[in-house]
């Protein structure tokens, strides 16, 4: 169900948006001349730890991996990136939209249970090799 281009699409949208919401919270959060350079640097943080970490082989990117990471690595920075884009839409003053934002990622990943699965059994799955 994951790899559905309809589920690929919703997942990069998520993306999108949790990144874009970094910057939302650094932009109304903080004072200038802070917003300025948190409306930058907080997406561009999110984005880079996003996009370095992955597991080899995962068949919802390319299958190359900058930093390999575990399964379960790799779903705690996903659920972290998502739910923190939700949290700081939250903490930007717009509970609706993070409380929009967080039932998105929360049906998402019950959608792509086939993912997460994947994800968790990739550590047993790596842990066995010699």
């Amino acid at each position: 169900m994951s790899l559905n281009p309809v589920m690929l699409v919703a997942r990069f949208l998520l993306e999108l948006v949790a990144v874009a919401s970094f910057g939302v919270f650094g932009w109304r959060a903080f004072e200038e001349p802070w917003s300025f350079l948190l409306v930058v640097a907080l997406p561009v943080g999110a984005a880079v730890v996003w996009g370095t970490f992955a597991v080899p082989g995962d068949p919802s990117r390319d299958g190359r991996a900058r930093v390999a990471v575990s399964g379960s690595t790799r779903l705690v920075i996903e659920l972290s990136v998502l739910g923190g884009g939700a949290l700081a839409l939250q903490l930007a003053g717009l509970p609706h939209w993070g409380l929009t934002l967080a039932v998105l990622v929360i049906v998402y990943h019950a959608l792509a249970y086939d993912r997460v699965v994947w994800l968790v059994t990739r550590d047993s799955a790596t842990r066995r090799r010699p």
